[in-house]
Formats: C-alpha cells, structure tokens, sequence
C-alpha cells in the first residue's frame, strides 16, 4: 500500500465526529512506536515531520522510515510537513514524496497569507498534495516557530471562510486557546468553543486542525523532573476538551509534546536505575514502549479514532 492523502481520512472523521492523530516524528524508535500503536488500535495515523526533524534525521532518511513503516503494516499513513513556513521547503516536500504539506503564513499579513497559500495549494494540487494552513496565531515554542502569549491571535470566523474560499486549502488550522509546547495556562486551562462551533458553521464539512494539544500528563512532568528534568509547571489542554473539539468539526489534532515527555521520562529513568548502561538499544526499546503506550491512550480516549480504519 502507498502512502495515501488525508482527503478520505479527514471525510470520516468528520462524519464520525473522532479526529486522526498527527504524530511528530524524528527517528526510528519514534515511527516504529506511533506505527506499532495504530497497528494494535485499528486507527488511521498521520505522521508528520517539522523543518526542525528534516534538519536533524534527513529528509531522505525519514521518507524511507515512513515508506518502510507503511510496507511493515499496511496501514494508510499520510506523510505530512509540519509548520512549513515559505513555498520553498513545501515544494522540496511535495517534489520529495510527502502526500500532505502544512504552509504555514500565519506570521504574516491576511492578504500575504493568502497570496503565499494559494501558491501552495497550486502546486500541491497539480501533484495529487493536499494542504493544510493556519489562520490565527497560537502562543508557545515548537522548533522555529516562537511566539509569545501576548501576540497569540484566535481565528477570525468571517476570515476563515474567506479564507478557505480564496486559498482552495484542503484543511486549515485554527487557534481557539491551545499553544505549542509544554507550557502554562494561567488559571484555568479552556478553549474557545464557541468560535469553533462558530467557524464549523461556517464552513460545513470543512476540516479543522489543532495544533498544540498535548495534555502534558502530570506522571511524565513527574518522572522527568525526578530523573534530572526541569519541566516543572508544566500544563497542557485537558484531554476532555480535546475529546469534545474532535467532536466539532475537528479532523485532526497535533501530538508532540506528550510523546516527548514519554519517551524522555523513560529514558531518563532506565539510566537512573542503570547507570552502567552504554548499549541505546537497553534504553531505547522501553522508550519506544511508552511512547507507544502514549499514542495508544491518545487514539482510545482522546482522538476517538480507535477501530475507525
């Protein structure tokens, strides 16, 4: 099986009110997880790769990951960049065998914003790629993309369609109060759901994407900042709230944070206890296993994707 567009992913997503994970990747350790979890959970996965990940592992390297994980399960697995932000890196995605591209304008004006979409989109379409982009900006760090919680802007509705109308993008990611990274609301942690009822309205059938919505769960801040972490404060969008945004339009949820935080409290512990330890595959092998156990949680009860292939 090749990899396959979101196209059909997101159509029933939609109709079945459950969102597809968009897991990010970096390594071996890290596909193999995600995949293992999809495989064990029936669950249609999308596996998306930053500019960040493209610098460290290569894009040719996790392109044949990802080719060689689709041949291992058979599952359909969309490839997806993460935050491109110029047409530049899209193009080299596309030209280079991902089947969906995320540009990402947000940074700049709403006519500029367009103008660099619909370039995009052109493209991508002519090669069978589908497109993701942003309107709106969310607060908090992931690789290049910084942005401070007093420059967040939430989408605009009446912008939203415009938008979608002028650009021709398939799917678009919308900020309602979830932010990038492991970080700290302050009070309460709540998302605007009004303005994403308000936007689905608007834009029946269309998909809605929410990036930053890891949980960032209590026992991994723990076990982190136990084994020599500093993460302490740290917190994420209740899982309940993202559960009811998939239940509103939402077709796709980004996951990052959390599988991180997995992964690196299990390695942290395991030299902890074994200090004598040099051999990664010891260390590796029980990260895997959570963060697999962490995408495995996330499909069952918070994505709602679980048995949906």
């Amino acid at each position: 099986m090749p990899l396959v567009t979101t196209t059909e992913m997101f159509k029933k997503a939609y109709e079945g009110n459950y969102a597809v994970g968009a897991f990010n990747v970096n390594n071996m350790e890290i596909i193999q997880g995600i995949v293992d979890a999809a495989k064990e959970e029936k669950s249609p996965i999308i596996l998306q790769v930053s500019a960040g990940a493209r610098k460290y592992a290569k894009h040719i390297y996790l392109t044949k990951l990802v080719e060689a994980a689709v041949e291992d399960s058979g599952l359909p697995i969309a490839l997806h960049l993460d935050h491109g932000d110029d047409f530049e890196i899209c193009k080299s995605c596309i030209d280079g065998g991902f089947t969906s591209v995320m540009i990402d304008g947000s940074k700049h004006s709403f006519e500029e914003n367009i103008a660099l979409t619909k370039r995009v989109v052109e493209y991508a379409h002519e090669r069978g790629v589908v497109v993701e982009a942003e309107l709106g900006k969310l607060a908090g760090v992931e690789d290049d993309v910084k942005v401070e919680a007093k420059d967040a802007i939430y989408t605009n509705p009446d912008q939203a369609v415009e938008f979608v109308q002028r650009t021709g993008v398939d799917s678009l990611a919308i900020a309602i109060g979830t932010s990038h990274g492991a970080y700290k609301f302050k009070g309460e942690p709540k998302l605007d759901f009004e303005r994403l009822e308000k936007i689905t309205n608007l834009l029946p059938n269309f998909p809605l994407v929410l990036h930053g919505a890891s949980t960032v769960l209590p026992e991994f801040v723990e076990f982190c900042n136990k084994y020599g972490g500093n993460v302490a404060g740290a917190q994420g969008v209740p899982e309940k709230l993202l559960r009811q945004a998939a239940q509103l339009g939402v077709c796709k949820i980004n996951i990052d944070t959390d599988l991180r935080l997995a992964m690196t409290a299990s390695i942290r512990k395991h030299l902890a206890e074994n200090p004598g330890d040099f051999d990664p595959r010891q260390y590796l092998k029980p990260a895997r296993e959570a963060l697999q156990a962490m995408v495995a949680h996330k499909m069952r009860n918070v994505l709602g994707s679980s048995n949906k292939l």
